[in-house]
């Protein structure tokens, strides 16, 4: 039964959901409540990206085995992945109870306590890594990143400003009052955030389908109420150009259709998709507009999320801007 049940684990890595699922239901009967049983259903789901399914299923698991280390592992994912930061690290940490250390577990961990300036405590994580395995590369990359970190000049009144200002972009699109047909096309285009659309230009919306001037009329007394305009990122109207570089123009020099996909299917770690969310960066020509130096000088962007990204890009066939 383990070796079925590990060769079920293997199909759904490999992403032959299909068949795993055929196989999975094979091994049902008394075995369908046990927690490998409930845990791979939950994995199987998370594949499918049905994400309130896998987190019931892990959840389900848990509760038959408490310990079970790869449902805690993948729901603490899950729930990092959703911004339940606080319920990820209790999960991680339960991960790291055991012997040897659980590095994915750790290594996840050490990117939440950098993204809560919990500098310290990231840096005892990827020191458990080292401990035991003293020559992992991204754990070493990672301790430059933190060390530099916790001897960072750290200005309060920036920090503040910077807050409040993230907090006004991630301001979610339904908060404001639109047509349903504008709230329709907004999301079609996934423009969840009041950042989204102050990243998008007017023409971009008119040639929408369905997207008229009655919709670009209404969107842009909404946000003439707030004081801004289309095409403009907060920080450039507020005049605080020192809080993160200004975002260039995307690249048009490719195929388009490769530089209008969107950041998100390049499937990035959690500490490197939030860097980029944070500057309104949405796809790989916007991304690709940027210098690694105009990388690096974002908050909490170190070398291991720019190695990552250029190797993702040379994957497309491209790299950063002034890159060899």
């Amino acid at each position: 039964m383990v070796e079925a049940l590990g060769h079920v684990a293997g199909l759904i890595r490999a992403g032959r959901l299909d068949e795993a699922e055929g196989e999975l239901q094979g091994l049902g009967g008394e075995q369908a409540d046990s927690a490998d049983h409930l845990y791979l259903r939950g994995y199987l789901a998370e594949r499918r990206l049905e994400w309130s399914r896998c987190r019931e299923l892990y959840e389900q698991a848990l509760e038959q085995d408490a310990e079970h280390t790869e449902a805690l592992f993948r729901l603490a994912y899950v729930c990092d992945r959703q911004g339940d930061d606080e319920v990820a690290l209790e999960l991680y940490e339960r991960c790291t109870n055991g012997s040897p250390v659980h590095v994915n577990a750790l290594m996840n961990m050490a990117v939440l306590f950098e993204d809560h300036g919990r500098y310290e405590e990231a840096l005892v994580c990827v020191e458990c890594i080292l401990d035991q395995y003293p020559n992992h590369v991204r754990a070493r990359m990672f301790r430059k990143d933190f060390e530099a970190s916790l001897t960072m000049y750290y200005d309060e009144d920036q920090e503040r400003i910077r807050e409040k200002r993230d907090a006004v972009l991630d301001s979610p699109i339904s908060d404001f009052e639109l047509s349903v047909r504008s709230r329709n096309c907004l999301k079609q285009m996934n423009i969840r955030t009041l950042g989204d659309l102050l990243a998008t230009s007017e023409q971009e919306l008119l040639a929408y389908k369905n997207f008229g001037e009655t919709s670009l009329n209404e969107i842009k007394a909404m946000l003439a109420t707030t004081g801004m305009t289309l095409g403009h990122r907060q920080e450039e109207t507020t005049g605080d150009a020192l809080l993160s570089p200004t975002t260039p123009k995307a690249i048009t020099n490719g195929d388009p259709a490769v530089l209008q996909r969107a950041v998100a299917e390049l499937e990035l770690s959690v500490r490197s998709r939030k860097c980029l969310q944070r500057l309104g960066i949405s796809t790989v020509g916007e991304l690709a507009a940027f210098t690694e130096a105009e990388l690096l000088a974002i908050k909490n962007f170190g070398q291991t999320s720019l190695v990552e990204i250029k190797r993702r890009l040379v994957e497309m066939g491209l790299g950063l801007r002034g890159s060899p």
